[in-house]
């Protein structure tokens, strides 16, 4: 027959066991939930950057300074063969001299 002791013991073994399994379902589903955040900032940062709202282009520029690589090359030069406000051009074209360094 088992005592108290022993029941109380193995009633805690098993809320511990219950309580890692969700603390690492929640660190898990926090991954999974930031990379499908993170893919749609993306893609809204390059739907941005030829928006009729220059406030969004600005911000759009300010997140791909942040991502220097040959498709951000690739994406500004696209970018300022469209683009007609002197402002964003100049930007656009010293964060594209930015990316080439980089390269």
């Amino acid at each position: 027959m088992r005592t108290m002791r022993t029941m109380r013991s193995r009633r805690r073994r098993v809320a511990r066991r219950r309580q890692k399994r969700l603390i690492t379902a929640g660190f898990v589903g926090g991954i999974v939930a930031g990379m499908i955040i993170w893919s749609m900032q993306l893609q809204r940062s390059r739907r941005d950057l030829f928006s009729p709202k220059p406030l969004r282009r600005l911000a759009a520029l300010g997140y791909l300074r942040g991502r220097p690589g040959v498709e951000t090359a690739r994406l500004l030069g696209e970018y300022l063969r469209w683009e007609k406000d002197p402002a964003l051009r100049r930007r656009a074209e010293a964060l594209l001299a930015q990316v080439q360094a980089a390269l």
